[in-house]
Formats: C-alpha cells, sequence, structure tokens
C-alpha cells in the first residue's frame, strides 16, 4: 500500500468520524417568530432531511461508499479507473456537503460541517493526484 492511499484510508476515516459526531448539521426552529432555536445534529441523523436539509445526509452515505472505495483500492492496488470514480463520487460529496451553505447561509453550516468539507476537498485533491500519478 502507498502513502497516497494511506492518507486517503486516514482522510475518510477522519471524514466519518466527524459526521458521526452530532455538531455538523444544523437545523433553525422557530417555535414563534420571537424565537429561533439552533440545533445540531449527527450527519447521519435523518432529523435534518426530514426539514429539507438534505446535503448532510447525503454527504454522510456518500462518505461511507468512498471509504470503502479507498480501502478497497489499498487492499486490491487497482489502477487509475479507481482513482477516477473516486474524484467523481468525491466531487458530489463536496457538492452535498456545500448545499445548506449555498441553499441557507451561514446560519445553517458550522464548524464541524466546513472541517468535513475541507477534508472533502482533500479528498478530491487526493483522487486527482492518483490519477494524474497512475495515468503514466
Amino acid at each position: 500500500m502507498n502513502k497516497l492511499r494511506l492518507f486517503g484510508i486516514i482522510n475518510m476515516t477522519a471524514v466519518v468520524v466527524l459526521e458521526l459526531l452530532p455538531y455538523g448539521a444544523v437545523c433553525i426552529f422557530m417555535p414563534d417568530p420571537s424565537l429561533k432555536m439552533r440545533e445540531t445534529y449527527s450527519y447521519f441523523n435523518p432529523v435534518p432531511f426530514g426539514y429539507a436539509n438534505f446535503g448532510p445526509l447525503i454527504t454522510a452515505l456518500l462518505s461511507c461508499v468512498l471509504l470503502v472505495m479507498w480501502i478497497y483500492g489499498a487492499v486490491f492496488e487497482s489502477e487509475i479507473y479507481h482513482f477516477r470514480g473516486l474524484a467523481v463520487i468525491t466531487a458530489m460529496a463536496l457538492f452535498a456537503s456545500l448545499s445548506p451553505l449555498f441553499i441557507d447561509g451561514l446560519r445553517y453550516y458550522s464548524i464541524v460541517g466546513a472541517f468535513i468539507s475541507l477534508l472533502l476537498l482533500c479528498a478530491l485533491v487526493l483522487s486527482i493526484i492518483g490519477v494524474r500519478f497512475f495515468s503514466k
């Protein structure tokens, strides 16, 4: 197993661990017009999905797929096609992780969500490096 694949596995493991924490997905409830309650949830929690905040759960599911793909690539030493698939799915997960920011603004985005997006960006760069490295 080379260092690129090992770093990809560590990176995606960190993403999944951060998604398990109950601080990533944000919902704002307004029981009356003068009171706003901001609550945070795990990316795997279906409550934000039920309130039309679709990005966190989609990101969490795609991140699990990515972690399995990085482990599969390390075990079976797959080639360039594996890294191309990783790049596409990572880009989809990154877009889904940023979707609350695009739709509702900063109040629906958390620091943990920002770290998750940053790590997914790092995974995207790693997969693009993998495409360049294995295509030669």
